[in-house]
């Protein structure tokens, strides 16, 4: 597998199904916010190929839980349990 300097940058994500129980919305060109019954659960920063997941309603004390080059799997990281996970 290469290393991730050697992965190319990401594409922006598509937005969340409309009947999705979590939702992402892209807030910066480098950041998504995620959230799940209308309350923010965490962001994921884009760092080159990586996603690095922070776990908190505010991006100023959220705390770093994961970094993975999935975007479904970064999402589900910080989704409340018993929440669907989203699709690949």
């Amino acid at each position: 597998m290469p290393s991730p300097k050697e992965l190319p940058p990401r594409r922006p994500e598509p937005p969340a199904p409309d009947d999705s129980a979590v939702r992402w919305e892209r807030i910066d060109i480098d950041r998504y916010e995620v959230s799940a019954a209308a309350a923010t659960v965490g962001f994921i920063d884009v760092v080159g190929a990586v996603f690095v997941v922070l776990a908190g309603p505010r991006y100023d004390r959220a705390v770093e839980v994961l970094q993975t080059l999935d975007f479904p799997l970064a999402v589900a990281a910080i989704s409340p349990a018993g929440v669907p996970r989203p699709s690949d």
